[in-house]
């Protein structure tokens, strides 16, 4: 019953926290830090390890996305000077698409090896298969690509089928919203981007 408890301040932790990624709002890294200290506890007792696992990722990553959208700012030309702005959404350039992909087969294996050998999980090829990609994604919100909302939206949609698997009926509730927005998001990013150019 406890499990329950938290993984519904979870959820109202997630909802809040993509309102504010959808809105691109810096704000979302504090909810980013919360959430992951939250589904630490929820993930180890459903046995989804590499979820589990990611959830560091989370917390070192939110980190991460908060002093590069604070201090990480790209430079602008301006008629009179180079001036620095607030980090603008901008597409990932081409070069980082062949070590992205790398990271993510690299991880979907390692992580699934991982979870077969060391683990009792009974999913480990879709546990390890949102993991990587959400590392992936992660990063790339991070550094305010506007692709990574392909990502999540891929993420979102194999989640809510997992955690209906793992009866973490919440949480599935959570992911499935998030797969609905993520593809508003993804609209209303391309529209502040453009707004900004």
């Amino acid at each position: 019953m406890e499990l329950n408890y938290l993984e519904i301040f979870g959820t109202i932790v997630g909802l809040v926290y993509l309102w504010l990624e959808y809105r691109a709002s810096i704000y979302l890294w504090i909810a980013g830090i919360i959430m992951p200290a939250i589904y630490i506890f929820i993930y180890y007792k459903a046995g989804l390890y590499a979820d589990f696992g990611i959830n560091i990722y989370y917390l070192i990553a939110a980190i991460y996305g908060w002093f590069f959208w604070m201090w990480g700012h790209r430079k602008e030309k301006t008629e009179t000077a180079n001036k620095s702005t607030e980090l603008p959404i901008v597409h990932a350039p081409w070069k980082y698409y062949l070590p992205l992909t790398l990271a993510f087969i690299i991880s979907f294996f390692g992580i699934a090896w991982i979870l077969i050998k060391y683990t009792d999980s009974n999913v480990p090829w879709l546990d390890s298969f949102t993991t990587a990609l959400s590392i992936v994604g992660m990063w790339m919100l991070a550094r305010k690509y506007i692709e990574q909302w392909f990502a999540w939206i891929l993420v979102d949609i194999v989640c809510c089928g997992l955690y209906i698997y793992k009866d973490l009926y919440f949480t599935s509730a959570l992911y499935g919203i998030y797969s609905i927005i993520a593809i508003f998001g993804y609209f209303k990013w391309k529209k502040l981007m453009k707004q900004l150019q």
